[in-house]
């Protein structure tokens, strides 16, 4: 986890695409820009990359069963709750799973604990927009295999890829 640089996946643990769901893991570092401000002498990870941590996990089931074929741009975050408090050196585990995706949308479920604890979930919406460019698209489905997310488990991506 790259805090400062909105790296919040460490690898892929689980996806299952006939289930629509993905589990990843992060490790929060011991040390990072952000906890200078949040909060001086009391390193707290911010809720708003707690929500961030689900919309990357998620972000990447919808680009992989929409066959990479568009950009997966958090577009609205609802019930979204904070349950626990993250510190450095904390692992989390963060689930997603697709509930909906067509008309260009995709909305998903996000939860996040830390071993048995629950630290945060919402609901993640999506618009799926086209990629800038076609080589933008190649760069995506290139970090994904060096992440060794599972392509093959999903829909068929352009072969040139």
């Amino acid at each position: 986890m790259r805090l400062e640089y909105f790296q919040m996946l460490d690898r892929f643990v689980e996806v299952k695409a006939d289930e629509r769901w993905i589990r990843t893991e992060s490790k929060v570092p011991m040390e990072s820009p952000v906890f200078e401000g949040h909060f001086p002498g009391y390193p707290l990870m911010p809720g708003v990359l707690l929500i961030e941590n689900m919309a990357q996990t998620c972000g990447w089931l919808v680009s992989a069963i929409t066959g990479f074929t568009g950009l997966p741009v958090l577009a609205g975050v609802k019930e979204a709750k904070v349950r626990g408090a993250v510190f450095p050196g904390m692992e989390l585990s963060t689930e997603g799973k697709i509930i909906h995706d067509g008309s260009g949308f995709a909305i998903a479920d996000g939860k996040i604990k830390s071993g048995t604890t629950a630290i945060a979930d919402a609901r993640l919406t999506y618009r799926i927009i086209p990629y800038p460019s076609p080589e933008f698209q190649n760069t995506m489905v290139t970090w994904a295999r060096q992440l060794d997310f599972p392509l093959d488990d999903f829909r068929k991506v352009d072969s040139k890829s």
